[in-house]
């Protein structure tokens, strides 16, 4: 269980996820936004020109990079260290902000869509945390999104969130053991914790003390690409 301050922390990390209304340009999502921010411009990633395979991000602010530039989101330093270490692959930034998983389940298709997609990065459900949805709904639309992919033959790495202290530690608890249990069930790759290290940190995180700022996403990019690289690697071979 996390400390207490740790906890609220958390709740504080979660409790704005949804106020960074910045959309790249996917389909409209399942509900209505609740963010209050303005929208950036779409960025999307419509017709395959590269050719080469992609790597799926399907996320909320935290992929979007709320409050960075573009290129300081962690999709695009993940991108950055594939180009670094000589793989030609290409990172698709299908982040939106606000985004629950019930929205990602919509839009699954549409994010799997882009060209050759090899590997779903699946981040989601710190907003259904902050709605305090029911756990089941969101592990039974996280499961849907999963299925979808390996139905394409897409390998997929969850990226786990915690949930608020406010609904009870029963809640809590049950919120992060979806993560363990969606990926025991479907034998996918796990990310416990995709803010590990950075959460509550004052100094990895921008002036609102909830989203990473970019020395704390290059954290974010880091703990992501330790799991991802065997990954690709497997892919690689395949």
């Amino acid at each position: 269980m996390p400390s207490l301050s740790r906890a609220r922390a958390l709740a504080c990390i979660v409790a704005c996820l949804l106020l960074a209304g910045c959309n790249r340009g996917a389909p409209p999502a399942a509900e209505p936004p609740v963010a209050s921010a303005p929208k950036s411009s779409p960025t999307p990633a419509s017709a395959d020109e590269s050719g080469l395979p992609k790597i799926v991000v399907l996320g909320d602010s935290l992929s979007a990079g709320y409050g960075l530039l573009e290129l300081q989101a962690f999709p695009a330093l993940v991108q950055a260290k594939l180009n670094q270490e000589g793989y030609k692959w290409e990172i698709v930034n299908a982040g939106v902000s606000g985004d629950t998983s019930a929205a990602g389940l919509q839009r699954v298709e549409w994010a799997l869509g882009q060209g050759d997609v090899r590997i779903l990065i699946l981040e989601l459900g710190a907003n259904d945390g902050l709605r305090g949805l029911a756990v089941s709904e969101m592990k039974k639309n996280l499961a849907g999104i999963i299925e979808t992919a390996k139905a394409k033959g897409v390998s997929v790495l969850l990226a786990g969130m915690e949930a608020p202290p406010n609904f009870g530690p029963e809640y809590t608890v049950s919120f992060r053991q979806v993560y363990r249990d969606l990926a025991k069930e479907h034998k996918i790759t796990l990310l416990p914790f995709l803010l590990d290290k950075v959460a509550g940190n004052p100094s990895l995180n921008q002036s609102d003390g909830i989203h990473p700022n970019i020395e704390g996403t290059v954290i974010v990019a880091d703990t992501v690409w330790n799991v991802l690289k065997p990954m690709v690697d497997a892919a690689a071979a395949s």
